[in-house]
């Protein structure tokens, strides 16, 4: 008996460690920053022994974090892995560039063109993804829910979907506190209200509009901000409904912490992973 428990631990350690989903880091050559660059891929159970495509989650870290934050404080591996075996997620490839404090914009550095030039075009030849729009949603916390924000709306043919957990995405200026006053982004000696008016996503509206091409966005913020986003994350969650466009608010308990991130990233990954192209694809 002692023999069969003990054989029966073995291969359930040894199946938990074969069929385990993946975390790893890449560096690859970008162009636009002109220097090596890196970022966290998680690949799901199976993806090496698998020839199907897989959709692919671009997810952003905010000001002052690191890509694997995603990883250690996140819990993301975790939770993606539940979501795929329950169903309520496909299984997918999620991608963390590393961003300093950037802002995903074209000022520190290239950016905005390292992400849409280099790094999505890296992922298609790495991995085995779907290369069309189906095949791509992106998300975000605070910074990069500023990100996630402005990619969506200026490449909506690029994003099915877009998730925005406590976005920093002031219409008019961040509060004093907040870190886009003081990173060298937004002017380089000190905040100018007129370069964060050229690079927020207001200045991106009308032409999203025109493009008839709706990005759906799951938009969150904990009910006690430090930065107030819960009021920003409404206004914005409003601007999207008058204007007919597909979105879901949700207001939660907590502040601007990883309690909240991680406790509703997969609420934003169920939402975005609904209008991706989920059915297996063969290696073609």
């Amino acid at each position: 008996m002692k023999s069969a428990a003990l054989f029966a631990t073995l291969l359930f350690a040894f199946c938990a460690t074969t069929l385990a989903s993946t975390i790893t880091t890449r560096e690859f050559d970008s162009p636009a920053l002109q220097r090596q660059w890196s970022y966290v891929a998680y690949l799901p159970t199976d993806y090496d022994r698998s020839d199907a495509r897989y959709p692919v989650l671009y997810l952003l870290h905010g000001n002052g974090q690191k890509a694997y934050d995603w990883v250690s404080s996140g819990h993301i591996q975790q939770t993606a892995d539940r979501l795929i075996a329950s169903g309520e997620m496909p299984a997918a490839i999620i991608v963390i560039p590393e961003a300093g404090t950037t802002w995903y914009v074209d000022r520190k550095e290239r950016m905005e063109t390292a992400v849409m030039q280099d790094l999505l075009p890296e992922i298609q030849q790495r991995f085995r993804t779907i290369e069309k729009r189906e095949g791509r949603v992106i998300a975000g916390l605070s910074m990069g829910g500023f990100g996630a924000a402005r990619f969506a709306l200026k490449y909506p043919e690029t994003f099915a979907a877009a998730g925005l957990l406590s976005p920093a995405i002031y219409r008019d200026e961040p509060p004093e506190n907040s870190s886009a006053r003081r990173v060298g982004v937004f002017g380089a000696q000190q905040f100018d209200p007129q370069v964060w008016h050229e690079l927020n996503y207001t200045a991106l509206w009308d032409a999203y509009l025109q493009k008839k091409l709706p990005v759906p966005m799951y938009v969150n913020s904990g009910d006690d901000d430090a930065f107030y986003i819960e009021g920003t994350a409404a206004e914005f969650y409003t601007l999207l409904r008058r204007n007919e466009q597909p979105a879901e608010l949700r207001i939660v308990d907590g502040g601007h912490t990883w309690a909240v991130w991680e406790s509703t990233i997969g609420d934003v990954m169920k939402y975005v992973f609904r209008f991706v192209d989920a059915r297996p694809m063969a290696l073609r």
